[in-house]
């Protein structure tokens, strides 16, 4: 037999913000909870709004399905006398374990022969067992808790009532002095309490007290009476999925409307408006067929369509105090000189012990501008990184900015532009912020590309400098996504500075400022905070663990060519051309590292007593002339065609040649040319540390 389970948490308004996230986590616990419990059912289905979280599982069992334990016992020397009767031992086995002794049975261990008893034991009765699984709405977390009252519960807003039905039956429970019940809460305003006769009324019972409990439902609504509104008015409300996830969870009951502003506020940039209204107020914007905004804005109101007009004259009028601020802040910026924006910076402390913004855009001119020469770009590129790299957070000093934190890089590329700055320079003022997060866009032109690089070098060496370096899960400045972005942009665009040379260039900055005296350990410790995020991204494209140890040997050189081997090898990996390959490379890595690194004197051709030492130096002199060069070109498959001509002659050498002859002076040559021909072949990957099957 089967009932539905239905169980809901009733809260005071939660963060829309927080919402998805405790919803998934309460679906992943309640999961495993019922595996662990061995319970069986048809389906799970997770609901939240602002003011619940709820989960409904269909035909659950009335009883978990039973086991049988197998206990072993004494051995069966001890087990049994001489005549094969169980002794004292064995039916005191027997005893504690519930059995009779004739279902003793003897088995066959590692260890010898013993005596098992097989033991049943029988599921619990469901009802009994659900009081564990609401229990688990206390383990749900949250980026900040509460506590109210005289509760010793944290969570995440207080509890006000709680639904635990199985089947017809309430499970009785109790959390934070909210007993459980068939009792739950319609919309605010415009519902009632509702009495839950059955899990399986839940949806239903809810919609009729104004409550869409789905939240795919209450998505869908808003996304349909979008699509009305755009065809009644002849509009476009530009796709917002981010926005329209964060309306669907700040409402219960969803209705569209719409309100206007004064035309007068279209004079400033779209970025502002839209900003500000999505922003502060939660507004879509609207645009006409050819994508100019119009002096109007969309918003969801938690209800029904009862008094919307007074719901919108509301809306307008928060929005146009919103506005006449924006208007004031801009008009305010505009009375100012680059000037004076550049001089505020001066006094503005980006963190403590690295200085103020002024020092942190010095920096990353230099930086900027090393990259931008580095990478041999042309005498314009490199003005146009070094001014836009001057100008990088000039905006952070301005009004505008500072009433609005999400407009920095905007506003800067606005000004920039109105000053007189060329585009390419207010582009990439705009761009140095991207990428935000993992799967944003990457910077659009080859100036901002290189300032946003420059900016995020500066803050993750500035930051290991002083000993900001991120433990754990915390991060608070963002290195490793900061980190993570760089290596997507120089692989996404295939740039052709190495990442020693990067990190070189980024440490003597730091250094000059005075912020490190140890280069050396400064450089180890970026280098290992950068590994780490190879490994990650490395992983997230679907390399085998194997392969990414393969390729991650330092130097790491450009970063394009370093994911492209490892993209190659990914392919490679498995093949029976990879296992010879790798079989010979292997042979020759192993015996070089018995020679310490610093004797890297080339060996002595002259000395070599046998044709295939011969053969083996002539083909290392030409993997050493062609492998960088393809390398380089990232023609990887003409470089593993010339490291495969090579696996044969390796094969031949070992097949006559003792390396480690008893010769001092023939050893040390013939060790000498293993180290080498190792260090051309890493180059390429670590084969060694490839895991091939036999």
């Amino acid at each position: 037999m089967t009932r539905p389970f239905l169980l809901e948490v009733g809260v005071e308004e939660m963060p829309a913000q927080y919402i998805d996230d405790a919803r998934e986590e309460l679906r992943a616990k309640m999961e495993k909870w019922l595996s662990d419990q061995r319970l069986s059912y048809s389906a799970i289905h997770t609901y939240s709004t602002p003011r619940r979280l709820s989960v409904l599982i269909e035909d659950l069992t009335e009883k978990q399905s039973g086991t049988v334990e197998e206990a072993r016992g004494p051995a069966v020397t001890i087990a049994k006398d001489e005549e094969g009767q169980w002794t004292k031992a064995a039916l005191g086995f027997a005893r504690g374990q519930g059995v009779e002794a004739d279902q003793l049975v003897e088995k066959e261990t590692s260890q010898g022969s013993y005596v098992f008893a097989n033991i049943e034991k029988k599921g619990e009765a469901t009802i009994d067992l659900l009081p564990e699984a609401i229990a688990l709405l206390t383990t749900l977390t949250f980026p900040k808790s509460m506590r109210w009252g005289r509760e010793q519960l944290r969570y995440v807003r207080p509890i006000r009532w709680l639904v635990a039905l199985f089947g017809d039956d309430i499970v009785p429970y109790e959390i934070a002095g909210v007993k459980s019940g068939r009792e739950s809460a319609g919309h605010r305003f415009l519902g009632e309490t509702v009495s839950l006769p059955h899990p399986r009324d839940y949806e239903q019972a809810l919609m009729r007290a104004f409550v869409l409990v789905n939240p795919e439902a209450r998505k869908d609504a808003i996304r349909k009476q979008l699509e009305m509104l755009e065809e009644e008015q002849n509009w476009r409300v530009p796709g917002d999925e981010d926005l329209l996830q964060e309306v669907t969870n700040l409402v219960e009951y969803p209705t569209v409307l719409y309100g206007t502003f004064a035309e007068r506020y279209l004079q400033l940039p779209d970025d502002v408006l839209i900003t500000t209204m999505r922003e502060h107020q939660r507004y879509f914007a609207v645009r006409d067929t050819t994508g100019h905004l119009l002096p109007y804005f969309v918003t969801v109101r938690n209800g029904d369509h009862r008094y919307l007009e007074q719901v919108q004259k509301g809306n307008e009028k928060v929005l146009r105090a919103r506005l006449a601020d924006a208007v004031f802040f801009y008009e305010e910026d505009q009375a100012r000189s680059l000037d004076q924006f550049m001089e505020k910076l001066e006094h503005i402390v980006e963190r403590e012990q690295v200085g103020s913004l002024g020092d942190k855009q010095r920096r990353t001119v230099k930086i900027a501008r090393e990259l931008a020469v580095k990478a041999g770009f042309s005498e314009e590129v490199i003005e146009n990184v070094t001014r836009a790299a001057q100008l990088l957070k000039f905006d952070l000093s301005s009004n505008m900015v500072d009433e609005f934190p999400e407009l920095q890089g905007i506003m800067g590329a606005d000004y920039a532009f109105r000053l007189g700055e060329k585009e390419a320079v207010a582009t990439a003022i705009k761009e140095q912020y991207l990428p935000r997060f993992n799967g944003d866009e990457l910077p659009g032109t080859t100036v901002g590309l290189l300032v946003s690089m420059a900016d995020k070098w500066d803050t993750i060496m500035t930051s290991l400098a002083i000993g900001l370096t991120p433990t754990g899960s915390q991060d608070p400045h963002g290195l490793r996504r900061q980190a993570q972005a760089i290596v997507q942009m120089a692989n996404r665009y295939d740039f052709p500075v190495p990442f020693e040379t990067m990190l070189s260039l980024t440490v003597e900055a730091v250094r000059e400022e005075g912020l490190t005296s140890d280069v050396s350990e400064l450089s180890r410790e970026a280098g290992e905070f950068f590994a780490l995020r190879f490994k990650a991204l490395l992983g997230e494209e679907g390399v085998a663990h194997d392969v990414v140890n393969a390729v991650l040997i330092p130097p790491y050189g450009r970063l394009d060519t370093l994911f492209a081997r490892a993209a190659f090898l990914q392919e490679k990996h498995g093949t029976d051309e990879m296992k010879e390959v790798a079989e010979a490379f292997g042979r020759v890595n192993n015996i070089a590292k018995k020679v310490a690194d610093e004797e890297m004197n080339p060996p002595e051709p002259e000395a070599f007593e046998q044709e295939a030492e011969r053969e083996l130096y002539s083909a290392y002199v030409t993997l050493k002339q062609e492998l960088p060069a393809f390398l380089a070109k990232k023609e990887l498959q003409k470089a593993w065609e010339t490291l495969v001509r090579l696996t044969p002659t390796i094969h031949r050498y070992f097949d006559g040649t003792m390396v480690m002859s008893e010769d001092d002076k023939l050893r040390t040559n013939r060790l000498r040319q293993m180290q080498l021909l190792s260090r051309e072949i890493n180059r390429f990957a670590r084969f060694q540390s490839l895991v091939i099957p036999s």
